[in-house]
């Protein structure tokens, strides 16, 4: 296992900054796994929003801009936080926040609560004689991590067993990243974060959009992958569970805020179990 700190130079109005950008990476079989961790991305553009798109110059904030379309980007958005698993035969797992955004609806949202308003108006468009676009502002994503063309993804019956998940064994390498959150005005909380665990019999990875929006609904998308040794493929299982709080009125509001918890409270919308081969391994 091998780990870095990087100190990254970064021009602002103040002259250049020097930030910190983590990195680890383990090795596991024929498998490599890796992250960078940094700090989040700027809220402004830092070149006087003179940025064109696909110039080296561009800065980060408007590299997510051009790519997304949003008429805003959640609180925070960890741009540098990135998840890689690879194999030696070229196949590729990644997860990062541009992607998972990518997957936002710009479009206008079935939910309708009081503070949608107070919060959108909190935030006008860069251009203020431009109405604010009608977009999903809980930042809900289907995202399930980002496959390379040497997987194949296919439906399948098998499932991740849970049960050889819950063994005791030795942990070679564990990590949490936080790829985006928001706050939602002080109206509850949007979070999408993925952590990873290495074991002798495999690695497992657990990515989970939480939603709450404070005395309206809970939602959880977890997508969970898990390879065990010796096989040629990793099992993807994705699950969408959504409560509105009316519902929920026989469990503890403690519970709300804890998304482990109050995960096992909520009724299963819709599950999707995947298998991504690795093409031309063992085939």
């Amino acid at each position: 296992m091998e780990m870095k700190q990087i100190i990254e130079t970064q021009e602002t109005d103040n002259g250049p900054v020097r930030l910190p950008v983590d990195r680890e990476n383990h090795t596991y079989d024929d498998w490599n796994i890796s992250y960078t961790k940094s700090h989040i991305l700027k809220s402004v553009c830092i070149n006087n929003n003179t940025c064109v798109r696909g110039e080296p110059n561009c800065c980060e904030l408007c590299v997510y801009n051009y790519a997304l379309k949003l008429p805003h980007l959640p609180d925070m958005v960890f741009h540098k936080n990135i998840l890689v698993i690879s194999h030696k035969s070229g196949a590729r797992l990644e997860f990062n926040p541009i992607d998972a955004l990518k997957l936002v609806r710009n479009e206008k949202l079935d939910i309708k609560v009081a503070c949608s308003d107070e919060w959108k108006e909190s935030r006008p468009a860069a251009d203020t004689q431009e109405k604010v676009k009608p977009f999903d502002w809980t930042f809900t994503t289907e995202y399930r991590g980002t496959v390379n063309k040497k997987f194949r993804v296919e439906e399948t019956d098998q499932k991740i067993d849970i049960f050889k998940l819950m063994r005791r064994e030795p942990i070679y390498f564990y990590h949490d990243l936080t790829l985006f959150e928001d706050e939602l005005h002080d109206h509850g909380i949007s979070v999408l974060n993925v952590k990873v665990r290495v074991m002798p019999s495999g690695f497992y990875i657990l990515q989970r959009f939480f939603l709450r929006v404070d005395q309206v609904l809970i939602r959880i998308n977890d997508t969970r992958f898990h390879y065990e040794k010796g096989n040629n493929y990793i099992l993807r299982e994705y699950t969408h569970r959504e409560a509105k709080v009316e519902q929920l009125k026989h469990v503890p509001p403690a519970l709300f805020i804890s998304p482990n918890e109050i995960a096992e409270q909520l009724p299963v919308i819709s599950k999707v179990n995947e298998k991504l081969t690795i093409i031309g391994d063992g085939e």
